[in-house]
């Protein structure tokens, strides 16, 4: 806990000027109200009970002594209130966004096998329920408790000045309250991370569900997800139940403690002005000055909740904030010049695991600038991979990739993918409109260039038919779009981007024939003197090909133009008949 409030405070460094003057404004906030204690012990033995004051000099006194404290509360709390509330809200809500603001830059440094081996709602669940779970360490932690503790030390300053035995005897509860705390809120927080666990387990069932919804409907799966679904959220209750259970001994205990402590003042107190030891104005005075006290310590007992949920929520922040780069620039890393578009790979070793098996065994290929290079194979042989190392998607076990001569290891990665553009089989449309996505490409773009890339792209006709043209928003994931739509606007902003470089990773196997048509001719426009490698699934794709690749089981079995491959009549031909049979 201690390293996780500590890596905590490095972002409420910058706002300690503005927390110190937001606890000065709540000490003034929480102190004006300990004066009613005292008023009543005035009223009751300096006025009512004064033998020396006339009827009309009492009710002077008595108007005068509440007149002055309505003015304060009327004209003094009000601002002091506002602007204690104000700040408080404000720094917790700076330090949040700060937090996101850097976990989301985080997030973005990690790896595509980050991503593979984590659920999506289980990082959405982090950044948005745990961070703002960590509100409370602001709001309670840094704020709160020690205003809390301010109220008590003052109230307990004043009893002190009016009779110290029955301040002693207020106090005799205290050690059993640190006690009980101490022993119930340690568990608490192993109980609250459970909780939090299993919550982001909810969230990120959902959101694979919710994503995927078209593949429950189509296989009339709902029953059997409604089923998995209570099993996910059964144990989510099943952990909510153990710290509620917890929870609840834990607030029977320390509210018993604070309950029966007022019981002990008001004994002791009642005995003290029977004997003529104390005034009825103290006793009174001091009875409300045990709600002060222990108002504050029962608002600690919720803190202890509060903070604690907070402390497990902050791990998990902390925890994803750990998570290393796999991809990272190198020390001394240069920014890559613009390229001529040579791709060498020599001897190119791959795993996804550390430890795991190959995917890649020895790969050694050249590609000169402008020619087209096509991967072919059958799935699973290593065709993505390969194309997937040049923007370092993942670096290489052994061997080296190099563009125009430079390892691309000892490159920033920034300057590299600048230079590369990639479309993708299935290309991810953000839910915004079409203009903005085909921005991608190129953020400062003019509305000229937007359009003059869409048209390259075979993209514009269908664009202005829609019902807001490049304005139109096309849904999580371009979903109001067919998929030779999403792809030609996918093309669009590599047009826009201009790399000279581009992969093609199986653009078009997921298309019907016209779409494939339309979207081919804007590829072959695109790859037009400029360095192109294509994994291709149709071969009829790739027959103009400079260099075809035949991968297999992770190895380059075959290497040729279609022509020569065809009359070598190898695994090229066996799949080139079977495609056209």
């Amino acid at each position: 806990m201690g390293g996780s409030i500590k890596r905590y405070l490095k972002f409420v460094k910058p706002y300690k000027w503005l927390i110190l003057l937001t606890l000065v404004i709540g000490i003034i906030k929480f102190a004006i109200p300990l004066f009613m204690p005292l008023l009543m012990k005035i009223v009751i033995d300096d006025i009512i009970g004064s033998t020396s004051l006339s009827a009309q000099e009492a009710t002077k006194q008595l108007f005068y002594w509440v007149g002055g404290t309505m003015l304060v509360f009327f004209i003094v709390r009000p601002p002091v209130e506002y602007y204690r509330q104000y700040y408080a809200q404000y720094v917790s809500n700076k330090i949040l966004y700060d937090i996101r603001e850097n976990l989301y830059s985080h997030l973005q440094k990690l790896s595509l096998r980050y991503y593979s081996n984590t659920r999506a709602g289980e990082v959405i669940s982090r950044v948005i329920n745990d961070v703002e779970q960590t509100r409370n360490f602001v709001m309670i932690g840094l704020m709160n408790v020690w205003l809390d503790l301010a109220t008590i030390l003052i109230a307990v300053g004043i009893m002190l000045t009016m009779d110290i035995p029955l301040t002693i005897v207020t106090l005799l509860a205290f050690p059993f309250y640190g006690y009980s705390v101490k022993h119930f809120f340690g568990k608490l927080r192993i109980l609250t991370r459970k909780r939090s666990q299993a919550l982001a387990d909810v969230q990120s069932y959902l959101h694979e569900r919710v994503s995927g919804v078209s593949v429950i409907k189509s296989f009339a799966l709902e029953d059997v997800e409604q089923e998995r679904f209570n099993e996910t959220n059964g144990t989510f209750l099943e952990k909510a139940i153990d710290h509620t259970r917890w929870n609840a001994k834990a607030f029977a205990v320390v509210n018993t403690i604070t309950d029966v402590a007022p019981l002990l003042v008001i004994g002791y107190a009642g005995y003290q002005v029977i004997n003529g030891n104390l005034s009825v104005g103290t006793m009174v005075a001091f009875i409300a000055f045990i709600e002060r006290v222990y108002s504050p310590l029962r608002r600690l007992v919720n803190s202890s909740t509060s903070l604690t949920q907070s402390f497990a929520s902050m791990d998990r922040v902390f925890e994803l904030m750990e998570e290393k780069y796999d991809i990272t620039d190198k020390e001394n890393a240069v920014p890559l010049p613009e390229i001529n578009g040579e791709i060498e790979f020599d001897n190119v070793s791959f795993s996804y695991e550390e430890n795991g098996e190959e995917v890649l065994k020895g790969i050694s290929f050249k590609a000169n600038p402008g020619e087209t290079v096509a991967f072919v194979g059958m799935s699973g042989g290593g065709k993505s991979t390969i194309v997937g190392l040049i923007p370092r998607f993942h670096d290489v076990k052994n061997g080296a990739v190099r563009i125009d001569g430079y390892d691309i290891r000892d490159i920033q990665v920034k300057s590299l993918r600048d230079q590369i553009g990639i479309v993708l089989q299935d290309s991810i449309l953000f839910s915004d409109s079409v203009k903005s996505n085909i921005l991608m490409g190129k953020p400062d773009a003019t509305d000229e260039e937007v359009i003059a890339a869409a048209v390259a792209a075979n993209a514009h006709e269908f664009i202005q038919e829609l019902p807001e043209g490049y304005e139109t928003t096309v849904g999580e994931r371009g979903v109001k779009l067919s998929g030779g739509q999403k792809q030609r606007i996918a093309i669009a902003r590599v047009f826009l981007k201009n790399p000279p470089l581009l992969i093609l990773d199986e653009a078009t196997s997921a298309l019907d024939l016209e779409s494939e048509a339309l979207i081919q001719d804007s590829l072959e426009v695109l790859a037009h003197e400029r360095t192109t490698l294509v994994v291709a699934h149709r071969l009829s794709t790739i027959t103009h090909a400079d260099k075809i690749f035949v991968v297999d089981a992770g190895e380059v079995k075959e290497m040729g133009t279609h022509k020569e491959l065809m009359k070598r009549e190898g695994i090229y031909f066996g799949l080139f008949q079977v495609q056209h049979i």
